[in-house]
């Protein structure tokens, strides 16, 4: 530890964790001052490792009583910003909080602590035949932690439901060390809904009690190809509105297949200008009419070819599409920056027809991969974080493409959050009156003002300039 910037805090945090657990070095602070974001590094002033409810409430209350700001951290995957610790603030780091506490296979649920990654619990309950609904892309990485701040969702939620509908418990650490047990007990308001989504700036929680799903009896698998994606957005409008509710529906556009063909030699019918993933679950009754009604319903909007996987080996294959789409596009650009709007799902093709031309706007290209069924928008828009042109246009096209969601009727974020990135924007969305009474909520949590500050809610302040940046790798 750097004893010249020791005013007491860091031994104090030495004495709770052990001193190898109070990081101050340039390096260690370094790798933690960027999440999965590109836009806006933050140096912490130290690292802390905690690994139990008792020792994250201990450095709470030390960070409390001298008055420095804190943040929770788990994987860094998170795409808003976040996870940055600003005002030369503590990173609370929970990835040695791993622990899978208790599975209650009858109950259907189990007890995790925040830093298990999202995946790892599908993984402990499966010999009981369960599994945990809620999957994000980078679900093999991202904590449950994350998850709950986010309040995030993933291919799988649009029949499924979202974090909120998944979590039945937590353990939170208050922004002045004290403890609290949350649970939906019916009496009352319903502070675990609220914290949910809240994005760490209620407090810290270091336990979570999750709702468990049987896994289903059937699954099936579809991939068709458009000739356009306009032909691709109606076909989504068109299953939802004609009563069917698949477990998954997902949208990649003629980017992300050529990339996908460049880098992993996936191979698409000629002429794919989009491709639809669909699927759905349940009992094995009716599968096969389902899946039927639902490759008509793409034939019928103008479909190349559906292919219905004929087993798991093949089901696989076509996940793996979606799952690598990402990493694919490292293989056409340097770069990419994420946006992650809402939109009504009628209003897809005016709005993808309105990010590609604000993209072009901007002599930049965009890549679209993102979950159809429920609108959520993922633009990526690729670019060159070498050329400060370039860093400059991804800013300004992003901005643009969250208010054409917004005019569409949608919201900023369907589940990587406001953060940072997107905090100046919630005065497009919101009223003045509606700001200050979330702002009255928080303070009534964090009356300091230390729990992750400066995020969620508008400051008055601009964002930075695009840095020089890394990767991201969205939901």
């Amino acid at each position: 530890m750097n004893a010249a910037r020791d005013d007491g805090l860091l031994a104090a945090l030495a004495g709770v964790v052990g001193r190898d657990n109070v990081l101050d070095e340039p390096a260690a602070r370094l790798v933690h001052a960027h999440d999965g974001s590109t836009l806006h590094p933050a140096t912490p002033r130290a690292v802390v490792y905690p690994t139990s409810t008792e020792q994250v409430s201990a450095v709470v209350a030390a960070c409390a009583q001298r008055g420095v700001p804190f943040v929770a951290r788990g994987a860094g995957t998170g795409l808003s910003g976040g996870a940055m610790a600003l005002r030369g603030g503590i990173v609370i780091s929970l990835q040695r909080m791993t622990a899978v506490l208790a599975v209650e296979p009858a109950n259907r649920r189990a007890v995790v602590q925040p830093g298990v990654a999202n995946l790892a619990i599908s993984r402990a309950v499966a010999p009981h035949g369960l599994h945990y609904a809620p999957d994000p892309s980078s679900q093999a990485v991202c904590t449950i932690g994350g998850n709950v701040a986010h309040n995030s969702g993933g291919p799988h939620t649009l029949k499924h439901g979202v974090t909120v509908n998944h979590v039945l418990g937590v353990q939170l650490v208050l922004p002045d060390g004290r403890t609290l047990a949350l649970a939906p007990d019916g009496a009352g308001p319903d502070l675990l809904a609220l914290l949910v989504g809240s994005e760490g700036t209620l407090g810290i929680v270091t336990e979570v009690t999750v709702r468990l799903l049987r896994r289903p009896a059937g699954v099936v698998t579809l991939l068709a190809a458009f000739p356009r994606v306009e032909l691709a957005s109606r076909a989504v409008a068109a299953i939802v509105a004609g009563g069917s509710v698949p477990s998954a529906l997902e949208m990649l556009d003629r980017t992300v297949v050529a990339a996908l063909a460049a880098a992993f030699g996936f191979r698409f019918p000629d002429g794919a200008d989009a491709l639809l993933l669909i699927e759905a679950d349940g009992p094995l009754a009716g599968l096969p009419e389902e899946a039927e009604a639902l490759a008509e319903a793409c034939r019928a909007h103008g479909a190349l070819s559906v292919t219905v996987a004929r087993d798991e080996a093949q089901r696989a294959e076509l996940w793996k599409a979606r799952k690598r789409a990402f990493g694919a596009l490292g293989r056409i650009a340097r770069n990419y920056c994420t946006q992650d709007g809402v939109i009504p799902r009628t209003a897809l093709p005016a709005v993808l027809e309105r990010i590609e031309a604000i993209a072009a706007g901007h002599r930049l290209r965009v890549a679209n991969v993102f979950h159809a069924g429920d609108g959520n928008l993922h633009p990526c828009l690729l670019f060159d974080d070498r050329d400060s042109r370039e860093r400059l246009a991804v800013r300004a096209a992003g901005e643009e493409i969250l208010q054409a969601c917004l005019d569409a009727g949608g919201s900023l974020s369907g589940e990587h959050g406001i953060g940072m990135e997107k905090r100046e924007a919630m005065a497009r969305l919101f009223a003045p009156a509606d700001l200050a009474l979330m702002a009255r909520l928080r303070d009534a949590f964090d009356p300091a003002g230390l729990c992750n500050p400066d995020k969620l809610l508008p400051t008055g302040g601009t964002c930075m300039e695009v840095p020089l940046a890394h990767r991201q790798v969205p939901s």
